[in-house]
């Protein structure tokens, strides 16, 4: 299992995520939601290239995403699922680490939100 990190910008996405479905659905969403982004991270860190995840090599070299709902049965027992998560990892895997550059809404157009140069620190 790789260990992995998340840059400054993928930390601002999951507190902002976190806080809009707290604002918007509750704390009780929060905590299902963050319990699928934990999952999800768990999950790219034990097998980068797993099936479910897609390359994208227009994002540079070995930059991959995986959408949460793939991680949905993952979640620790006890925990109610997301119903329709709606946020994917965009991530690279580094030497001895897996880097999580973004977590984006699957709506949004990645070009627009996603700089390969600086969006890994």
């Amino acid at each position: 299992m790789f260990r992995y990190r998340l840059s400054e910008a993928a930390q601002g996405d999951v507190l902002g995520i976190l806080a809009w479905t707290h604002e918007q659905l509750g704390e009780a969403a929060r905590r299902r939601y963050e319990s699928l982004v934990v999952a999800a991270l768990r999950d790219v860190a034990s097998q980068p290239d797993r099936p479910g995840s897609v390359g994208r090599p227009e994002l540079g070299a070995g930059v991959r995403s995986w959408h949460l709902r793939l991680s949905r049965s993952h979640v620790r027992p006890g925990i109610e699922l997301v119903r329709r998560p709606r946020h994917f990892l965009v991530y690279r895997t580094e030497p001895t680490m897996v880097v999580i550059g973004r977590v984006l809404h699957d709506a949004m157009e990645l070009a627009r939100h996603l700089d390969p140069e600086t969006s890994w620190e």
